[in-house]
């Protein structure tokens, strides 16, 4: 049986390449996507020579400007990365039907049909991406998703200067186990700091230490984890490319610039949240059974709360009442709430837009309101219609 082809692309600090395209005279600056360091906002992506001025994603926006404080912030375009997004993976899918979408800028490709070798797929794959999207994309090769996956990983870590990547490296099949060997452990899918930590205890330190190790010693230490440590170690995953794992789910929050005990507006935060989620799974067509509650209270605790509808929805009245729902069940009166989150999962397997004669006339109506206020604020942007309540929230 001849090796898979399988790449692994990621799309480089694509939130900043977006905004690029945008503004061109953002190229080459150091600059950051988030929010602003006065409202607690964090860093959604950063370009690369703010990467080498130690500004990382998920950081406080505040700190970064200490890091950097020539930083310049910009705000993120959400609508526009997602359109983006939809072009890159429409290039993926009319090169092979076996993609799986891991994120907005992330995806496995199986191209184990198509007659080229993987090398030369990949390089075509990503002068296509870089001439018809104007973005950089970085790929790894090798015979499965484990190996393409940090191969990728490796590749991007090993550019050089204030350019993105723009990487490929490429695994020749039979030496996975040989690339992967002289590699720390934390690189092995699997293994995070408390793994580590056991392994070194142990004396392992490399992917290659692992290999070495008897499995029987790994399995009676942790258990069925220590079977997958063995095989990976090797290099050794089959597992396929899975195309219907491309959405999981679809969920929208805010952190406020302070913390919030008033019920009204955490109501109509919830409302803006759900038209939110609502407008989303109506864009790519999908309709899900469960709708969860993502609340954090102002000492960073955090919750989750969620539950299963008897119907499939993508309806913006219906998401709100179910989350309300969820929320005064475990809201404590005054107590303030730093962030809130709506979403949308369980999706049926074929998720479609019902037509109109398919619904009872008020589901009907519903989904005709919904479409044309979809239409307009496509076009003329969130905030062209609102409801009365959201004028008067000036948090969102």
């Amino acid at each position: 049986m001849l090796p898979r082809k399988i790449l692994h692309l990621d799309l480089d600090a694509f939130y900043c390449a977006v905004e690029e395209l945008r503004d061109p005279t953002l190229k080459g600056k150091t600059f950051a996507v988030g929010g602003r360091p006065d409202q607690r906002g964090v860093v959604a992506s950063c370009s690369y020579p703010a990467r080498r001025l130690g500004v990382r994603s998920a950081m406080p926006m505040s700190q970064a400007v200490r890091l950097c404080p020539e930083l310049l912030i910009v705000s993120a375009h959400f609508s526009e990365y997602h359109t983006v997004s939809a072009h890159v993976m429409a290039i993926l899918n009319n090169l092979t039907p076996l993609v799986e979408q891991i994120s907005i800028d992330e995806a496995f490709l199986d191209v184990s049909l198509l007659r080229d070798d993987a090398e030369r797929i990949a390089r075509g794959l990503q002068a296509q991406i870089n001439r018809q999207c104007g973005l950089p994309a970085s790929l790894g090769v090798a015979s499965n998703k484990l190996v393409a996956k940090i191969a990728n990983n490796l590749g991007k870590a090993g550019a050089r200067g204030d350019l993105p990547p723009n990487a490929i490296k490429v695994i020749p099949p039979g030496t996975e186990a040989v690339f992967l060997a002289p590699l720390p452990t934390r690189e092995l899918w699997g293994v995070g700091p408390k793994t580590a930590e056991a392994l070194a205890r142990l004396g392992i330190h490399t992917i290659g230490d692992i290999a070495r190790w008897p499995q029987g010693d790994l399995v009676r230490r942790f258990g069925k984890h220590g079977a997958e440590l063995a095989e990976r170690a090797r290099g050794l995953d089959d597992r396929p490319v899975e195309p219907e794992s491309e959405s999981k789910s679809v969920s929208n929050e805010t952190t406020f610039a302070q913390d919030i005990a008033d019920s009204a507006t955490l109501q109509r935060t919830l409302r803006t949240l759900s038209d939110k989620v609502g407008r989303r799974l109506r864009k790519v067509g999908l309709q899900g059974t469960t709708v969860k509650l993502k609340l954090r209270w102002s000492d960073f605790t955090t919750l989750t709360r969620q539950v299963t509808l008897p119907h499939a929805t993508h309806h913006d009245e219906e998401i709100y009442q179910s989350v309300l729902d969820l929320f005064q069940r475990v809201w404590i009166v005054g107590r303030p709430v730093r962030l809130l989150g709506v979403g949308v999962s369980g999706f049926e397997q074929e998720a479609r837009q019902l037509g109109l004669w398919e619904q009872p006339k008020v589901k009907a109506e519903q989904s005709s309101l919904e479409s044309a206020l979809d239409k307009l604020r496509d076009r003329f942007g969130d905030r062209v219609i609102q409801r009365g309540s959201d004028l008067l929230d000036e948090d969102l």
